[in-house]
């Protein structure tokens, strides 16, 4: 890790071919958004953005000699990379891993209440999507899976929002995290922001998620919803950091972490929601507070 760490901050080459090449794997371009992070703590912005606009016009001469389509590849790059760096200047203004994750919570919270107010219905709005998407699925040859979501178009409709914002969200809290782990291994850097298995939402967060909870029971609007929900799954991220704690305070053995990550793809949800549990009921009853020892 160190090793990989020091190589991608030795020369911008180095870091703009990391980062053209990562962005251009399907489902490792994360990556990516963890070397940006990187970069901008040992670098900084301003040196990140160089090597960003360097790895922009390798990504923009392998289109052109390819004949992609140079502006899907730009915009997924910067789409990846501008949330990350700004996460990253927001970690080393405020030193604080924790306070930056609960900062990008707020944003998260707030692109729904703003995509709300832009798009009015959420579900209308993405029911028509659905519609084209169902329509070029049947062009494509995809009968069957096309069928299958035209029967539930008006629950996934419903439920597009949540999905969008929590996956946007969990994608560049990964890179944060990671990009920070990376930073750490460096040699000489000193600069500590807080460790992940410490993280925690707070009890504002908590009791925001808890009142929203509870109208959405007593409403039937999706905004509402939307945010309860958003607002309850961000806490599987804690619910992860408690697993580290108790791995790091010896009450975990090492194979019950590598199993909650070896499940993960296939649970899905369902650990999700019960590392979420985890990690709220941590905030109200502080789960990692150490026992007292009696002499």
């Amino acid at each position: 890790m160190q090793a990989v760490a020091a190589w991608l901050v030795a020369r911008p080459l180095n870091s703009a071919l990391a980062l053209a090449a990562t962005i251009s794997l399907a489902y490792l371009s994360f990556l990516s958004g963890v070397i940006m992070v990187l970069l901008v703590l040992r670098k900084g912005p301003k040196a990140a953005l160089v090597d960003a606009a360097i790895a922009g016009g390798l990504l923009a001469a392998i289109g052109l000699v390819q004949q992609a389509p140079l502006v899907a590849v730009l915009s997924a790059a910067t789409i990846m990379w501008l949330p990350a760096m700004l996460l990253a200047v927001l970690l080393i203004s405020t030193r604080s891993l924790t306070l930056t994750l609960q900062v990008s919570v707020i944003v998260a919270v707030s692109a729904i209440i703003g995509f709300y107010l832009v798009a009015g219905d959420l579900a209308d709005f993405w029911r028509v999507i659905l519609l084209e998407f169902i329509e070029v699925s049947r062009q494509l040859g995809m009968t069957e899976q096309a069928e299958l979501l035209e029967g539930q178009i008006d629950a996934v409709a419903s439920q597009m929002t949540t999905i969008a914002a929590l996956s946007i969200w969990v994608v560049q809290s990964i890179n944060c995290i990671l990009g920070y782990l990376f930073y750490r291994e460096l040699p000489g850097e000193t600069v500590d922001c807080g460790r992940f298995s410490d993280l925690s939402f707070g009890r504002v967060i908590a009791s925001v998620m808890a009142i929203a909870s509870i109208a959405a029971v007593f409403s039937d609007g999706i905004l509402i919803q939307n945010i309860a929900f958003v607002l309850f799954l961000v806490f599987w991220l804690q619910g992860l950091a408690v697993v580290h704690w108790m791995h790091g305070a010896g009450k975990l053995p090492v194979f019950g972490v590598i199993a909650v990550y070896v499940l993960m793809p296939f649970l899905n949800i369902i650990l999700l929601m019960a590392l979420a549990v985890v990690g709220y009921i941590d905030t109200w009853f502080r789960l990692r507070r150490p026992r007292a020892t009696v002499s």
